[in-house]
């Protein structure tokens, strides 16, 4: 007997800070959206009202597309009751998920809604991944310092989907395990209120107290792109390819979901039938998707294919957008700019260069015309400098107004019953209505009548369907316009509502009672335990609190390891102790912000960097 082997449902999720984008984003081709609540997300300043998440799980369900909403904060005790009647308010609206970082939410009094582990659970491991699966987690987005190798390891051990970033700004530490925000601006980066103390200017001195770089973000790392890897990462078991970017606005939305809709639907497509996209409808963009016109530090692949790598990852000099390459500069005129262009330049443009002491110095285009370009502003500017386009002004404008369309495909059939005519209307989706209309009599027509009544059946404008093929049997019966165009509404109403009830949310997945928590079994303030359900919970699976998290813990004072990272700022800077960099950079290396100190610590073995806190260091007062 041949087993049958369902195809791997592939979904693309896309980032949405509100309801506009959300939708916007669904419309350019995402398989879902996530999104935060009006709080616990870790991202503060992205909230959403219950009532706008429910307008998104109703566009969103037309097209079989989800919706997942952030409560992925660590939860204090006195919030535990809050966070409860949110959850039961989301599923009660028809979210298909919600991602968490606390593990109290397991002890909560919950309906069966589907529990997604955020990347802030810091799942680094295949036994940890196990054991959240074993916990009742019907999702687990991965680390994004994850290589190939390692995803692959992960999926062996794991039956739930895997979730991992594909697009994106980098955090430079393992996330859920940064204490660098807290411990230096009293902001919780497990709160949603980083600080990002990784995006800030540093002085970086060696052991031998030289000042080896001044005023460099040396901890800001470029953006992800793997869209050249989606191939290779589906291979390795990835089912959910997440755009980071709550943050963002709707153009940026548009635009990265669009290119990657495309790049998903070619890869697919040449799988030999192994994935199918996990929602429907038919999408058309009005624009040709291009990664570098979206804000973007420069690019980087990350660890995807390994620790090894020499790819500088970092962007040091800026922590803003660089975007696209656009020229050179030729020559230097008084208010003008002679350039030679890879491409056309438009009026409004938004440009920047590198100057002298490598900062990036952005200004507007007053006026192009051809290579001379007429900056709005002063430039200094010497011949040969790179010049880069981090707003394309046609572009924008372009995204500013409607750029897409989805729609669902429906087939008609129109014919004749005992008591008057139905019609009958199956959907992509795999709904099925029929709708009869009593006519007392029905005369033959003295002209052809298919395509008329094709015509009244095809006026779908002001929904989202498109007629897709009409079998009409009524021959030469004359039916009069106003009697399909009835037809028709209560047909696609009907449709609506047969989409409701058959849609399939996904339920919680039973905890095993003694799976065991993975590692040594104690926690430090780097497991973030912060109430007393989440101790609960760790205790029963067969763990011991040694300490809370360190918003809620009496913190101990002297150095504290702050941000645990696979960048390692030696490789960056070409001093790899494996390559003999001690001599060129001895140790320890410091990082100088203001008052704040960060001691780094190479762990060559697991090839890792630590930033440890040493509060203010006198001697570079």
């Amino acid at each position: 007997m041949t087993t049958y082997k369902p195809l791997r449902k592939i979904e693309l999720l896309a980032p949405a800070r509100n309801s506009d984008i959300a939708i916007e984003a669904i419309k350019h081709g995402a398989d879902a959206v996530y999104m935060g609540a009006d709080a616990f997300g870790a991202r503060a300043a992205a909230g959403n009202s219950v009532e706008d998440i429910a307008k998104v799980v109703n566009f969103a369900h037309s097209f079989l597309a989800k919706v997942y909403v952030t409560v992925n904060t660590i939860i204090y005790n006195d919030e535990l009751h809050r966070v409860e009647n949110l959850i039961k308010d989301l599923y009660r609206i028809g979210v298909d998920a919600v991602i968490v970082q606390d593990m109290a939410v397991l002890r909560l009094d919950l309906p069966p809604i589907a529990l997604h582990a955020s990347t802030q659970c810091d799942t680094r491991t295949p036994e940890k991944a196990r054991f959240l699966q074993d916990v009742g987690f019907s999702q687990i987005v991965l680390p994004r310092e994850m290589s190939l190798d390692e995803i692959r390891a992960v999926h062996e051990a794991v039956d739930v989907p895997l979730e991992s970033f594909v697009h994106g700004a980098l955090c430079v530490s393992y996330s859920g395990d940064c204490q660098a925000s807290y411990s230096l601006k009293g902001r919780s980066a497990n709160r949603g209120e980083c600080a990002q103390i990784c995006r800030l200017p540093f002085d970086l001195y060696d052991g031998a107290g030289n000042c080896r770089r001044r005023g460099q973000h040396l901890l800001s790392l470029r953006d992800l792109n793997l869209s050249d890897r989606i191939e290779s990462m589906l291979d390795a078991g990835v089912s959910s390819f997440k755009i980071e970017g709550r943050l963002k606005d709707a153009s940026y939305v548009k635009n990265v979901v669009a290119y990657y809709h495309r790049k998903l639907n070619e890869v697919i497509a040449s799988s030999g039938g192994k994935y199918v996209r996990s929602s429907v409808g038919e999408v058309r963009h009005s624009f040709a998707p291009q990664l570098d016109k979206s804000f973007n530090r420069g690019f980087t692949r990350y660890f995807i294919d390994g620790a090894n790598s020499r790819l500088s990852i970092a962007s040091i000099y800026t922590p803003k957008s660089q975007g696209e390459r656009v020229g050179v500069v030729k020559a230097v005129k008084p208010g003008c700019l002679i350039a030679s262009l890879d491409c056309a330049l438009s009026n409004g443009d938004g440009l920047g260069y590198f100057d002298s002491r490598n900062s990036f110095v952005g200004f507007r285009l007053n006026r192009a015309e051809g290579e001379r370009l007429f900056p709005a502003s002063k430039v200094d500017v010497t011949p040969g400098t790179v010049l880069y386009r981090n707003s394309d002004k046609a572009f924008d404008d372009v995204l500013s107004r409607d750029s897409a369309t989805r729609s669902i495909g429906v087939t008609m059939a129109l014919s004749r019953s005992s008591r008057g005519i139905v019609l009958k209307v199956d959907d992509e989706r795999g709904n099925g209505v029929a709708v009869t209309l009593d006519m007392d009599e029905m005369q033959p027509a003295n002209t052809p009548q298919e395509a008329a009544r094709r015509n009244a059946l095809g006026k779908l404008g002001g929904t989202i369907y498109v007629l897709k093929g009409l079998d009409d049997l009524l021959g030469d019966l004359f039916v009069p316009v106003s009697k399909l165009a009835e037809l028709r509404r209560r047909a696609i109403s009907m449709l609506d509502s047969a989409n409701r009830i058959r849609y399939e949310v996904d339920r919680r997945r039973d905890e095993i009672p003694d799976a065991k928590f993975p590692g040594n079994g104690v926690l430090s303030y780097h497991d973030n335990v912060a109430n007393d359900k989440a101790r609960d919970f760790y205790e029963q699976h067969g763990a011991k609190l040694g300490e809370q998290a360190l918003e809620v813990g009496k913190s101990k004072p002297g150095r504290r390891v702050v941000m645990t990272t696979r960048y390692c700022l030696r490789r960056e800077l070409g001093c790899c102790l494996r390559d003999n960099g001690e001599s060129r950079m001895p140790s320890p290396l410091t990082l100088r912000n203001g008052g704040s100190c960060l001691e780094l610590e190479f762990d060559c073995r697991q090839c890792i960097m630590r930033v440890i806190n040493v509060g203010v260091n006198k001697k570079f007062s």
